[in-house]
């Protein structure tokens, strides 16, 4: 039984009774549907999409136009049923964990915390930012940025504690997977440039900044902004060679991080060119992301001249136990500063 479950089965004096259930649970693949994963304590829902699990061609083909050495060679993957963010996380529903709105909320309102809320309260939230990282472009329904890939899967943890469902940031593979949605073209529409501002984001007509999620058509499988807006945040170590390092047909491959840089983003964002935003496109994280940061040591939470990324979650239909998580879902990076350091 899950732990959502198990927790609403208890009758706890004093505690508010749990929501009911949304379409949000289910045991096999054939049971997934969309739903929205409401955040307590807030008006915030994050829309979620079911993607069947299946295999896909990894990568791009020698001969596709803006093609980079590392999408190659292409290889046959099999990813296991996800459900993926519709929408990018916005800033309303990330600063309810940077900036502990949920837990101001329970103190004005005199709401007591619920089981769930005090697992949540225990996960390390950032510190605050030295300036607006939203760098005056917007906030409420538009896409957080500046976030390192440390902050991103600590608001994965905190979400996953906070709803009793598993959330992560998605492989470099589901990634793909999902943004391709069946197709082999440059892009999720097909391979013409001269659509993509019916789809995208891009630096052609975002005016240099981001824009609302949502604005733009989704691609078949109904994910809005998968290519532009921002980039977003996968879960995997960056590797130039990684796909030589893959069998055709392996099955969730995972490049696990072992050092801080580089780490993936996908997608492309609203200050790339076309070819960046292909659904092949991989961009490696670096060191002059934090190039503008004063502070020392400069902080493990923000990349405040990464004003082009950000990301989405999704939530496994197989939940690892554990060990499997330990292992490789939420292992330890080596490098990575301890996130209760301050």
């Amino acid at each position: 039984m899950r732990l959502r479950s198990l927790i609403c089965l208890l009758p706890i004096a004093g505690f508010a009774p749990c929501p009911a259930a949304d379409s949000g649970d289910a045991e096999t693949a054939a049971g997934m549907q969309a739903y929205a994963q409401q955040i307590e304590q807030t008006d915030a829902k994050i829309e979620m999409v079911p993607i069947q699990g299946g295999t896909f061609l990894m990568g791009s083909p020698a001969g596709e136009a803006g093609r980079n050495p590392d999408e190659g060679p292409q290889r046959k993957v099999t990813v296991e049923p996800f459900w993926i963010g519709k929408f990018e996380i916005t800033w309303n529903q990330y600063e309810i964990w940077g900036e502990n709105i949920d837990i101001q909320r329970r103190k004005i309102f005199g709401t007591p915390a619920s089981d769930l809320d005090k697992v949540a309260d225990v996960v390390t939230r950032p510190t605050p930012p030295y300036t607006d990282m939203s760098f005056g472009m917007g906030k409420r329904t538009h896409p957080a940025i500046s976030m390192t890939q440390h902050a991103a899967r600590t608001y994965c943890k905190w979400l996953s504690a906070k709803t009793g469902r598993y959330y992560r940031l998605p492989t470099e593979a589901e990634w793909e997977y999902a943004c391709r949605a069946g197709t082999s073209t440059r892009y999720s529409f097909g391979d013409d440039p001269a659509q993509l501002d019916e789809y995208a984001w891009h630096a052609g007509n975002s005016k240099m900044a981001y824009h609302k999620v949502g604005q733009k058509k989704p691609n078949p499988w109904g994910l809005h902004d998968i290519h532009g807006n921002v980039a977003e945040w996968v879960l995997d170590q960056y590797d130039p060679k990684a796909y030589k390092g893959l069998k055709d047909g392996v099955s969730n491959p995972l490049l696990i991080p072992t050092k801080l840089y580089p780490r993936v983003v996908r997608g492309g964002s609203w200050e790339d060119t076309p070819d960046k935003l292909r659904s092949a496109g991989r961009v490696s994280s670096n060191e002059d992301w934090k190039q503008q940061d004063p502070q020392i040591p400069q902080s493990i939470w923000y990349h405040t001249d990464a004003q082009g990324v950000g990301f989405r979650i999704v939530r496994p239909l197989k939940v690892p136990s554990d060990k499997e998580k330990t292992a490789k879902w939420e292992k330890t990076d080596p490098v990575q500063l301890d996130p209760v350091v301050e």
